[in-house]
């Protein structure tokens, strides 16, 4: 199945949620919040394909690891450690989630707590555990590194598109569109 078509119909239901669609009223990474999710939940379907992980269980998290309003320093949010948590309640809230899709969520800020960790001069949030924080399953670690990979490209020196990426991983045979 070409990969667009598998990834519209694995994410319909949450794009058109209108609770889902008020992330388009947040801006994140000079982009909106409703357009990063977007683009992480596409890419974790591709490191799924490429790492033989749970197709609709990586682009559900993907989709809602940042499913939460406001900006990340609002007193809710209070570091940004915590938004995970926050985006996991809002997601059991609106669309029917289980435990792994939960823990994908809460994890994708692992890359984040390691930075910490290995660098604790580096300022902003206190740091929680790397054990609290580090993923639990496989389709955990593609959901985090998609994030990962998204934020780099959208927040990087070069301003590399996201499919600039996917299009490389298909002219190097990794994945077929």
């Amino acid at each position: 199945m070409n990969i667009n078509k598998e990834y519209k119909e694995m994410a319909k239901d949450i794009l058109e949620s209108e609770y889902f669609q008020e992330l388009k009223k947040d801006t994140h990474h000079g982009s909106t919040r409703y357009d990063h999710c977007k683009r992480v939940g596409r890419v974790s379907l591709v490191l799924a394909k490429i790492f033989r992980g749970n197709k609709e269980e990586v682009v559900k998290a993907g989709l809602l690891h940042d499913f939460f309003y406001g900006k990340t320093g609002s007193k809710e949010a209070i570091n940004y450690l915590n938004h995970p948590q926050m985006s996991v309640k809002n997601a059991q809230k609106y669309f029917e989630i289980d435990e792994n899709v939960a823990d994908d969520i809460k994890t994708h800020m692992f890359h984040y707590a390691l930075v910490k960790k290995c660098f604790p001069f580096i300022k902003g949030d206190k740091c929680t555990s790397l054990k609290d924080q580090k993923p639990k399953s496989k389709e955990g670690v593609i959901v985090c590194l998609a994030d990962l990979l998204v934020s780099i490209f959208e927040v990087g020196v070069f301003k590399v598109r996201y499919d600039m990426c996917l299009y490389m991983l298909f002219f190097m045979n990794i994945i077929r569109f």
